[in-house]
């Protein structure tokens, strides 16, 4: 018989709690991506989605899934490498335009390190056109959890589209 890797399980648990949301009418999902890497032997898995109350304010929430080869091996093989490192990386992201000011980055991080914690590393990237002439960028901002997500940690796991959803509605705020 078959049994799942824990890239699978993780997978299958979250995509359930986003779309368990989505038919629920809180969220709509806009996009999903399950992607094998062949060359590297990687798999990442994606689902995106927007509160459906407020499509207009267009943050999008991103829930990312990664394992790569050594964390495929360490599950298969146990006895070769760390049981340790049999888990995924997860990264939550926000992506959402607004001026280019100070003021939106220093509220946004500080939102975001609110609901998530201060053991979280928060990055933002600015994605501009420097030739145009609107003073509005793209904000992708990355949420990291520096450590490997296992299986025992699927609870947590449903609980972050909570987090997520609420970190829209947060973030929703700062552009009003």
């Amino acid at each position: 018989m078959f049994d799942p890797t824990a890239f699978e399980n993780l997978k299958v648990v979250i995509e359930g709690a986003v779309y368990d949301k989505d038919l629920s009418g809180e969220i709509l999902v806009i996009d999903r991506n399950d992607t094998i890497n062949l060359a590297k032997l990687e798999r990442k898995f994606d689902i995106s989605f927007v509160d459906r109350n407020n499509r207009g304010k267009k943050i999008t929430a991103i829930w990312v899934l990664e394992a790569g080869l050594e964390n495929l091996a360490a599950e298969l093989l146990p006895a070769a490498l760390s049981e340790k490192r049999a888990g995924c990386h997860v990264t939550v992201k926000f992506v959402c335009g607004h001026p280019n000011e100070i003021s939106y980055f220093k509220n946004i991080e500080s939102v975001l390190y609110s609901i998530w914690g201060v053991g979280r590393t928060i990055e933002q990237c600015v994605h501009a056109n420097p030739l145009s002439k609107q003073s509005d960028i793209k904000n992708e901002i990355t949420i990291k959890f520096n450590r490997l997500i296992y299986e025992s940690h699927m609870e947590d796991l449903t609980e972050m589209v909570d987090f997520m959803i609420t970190s829209i509605k947060e973030l929703n705020k700062i552009f009003q």
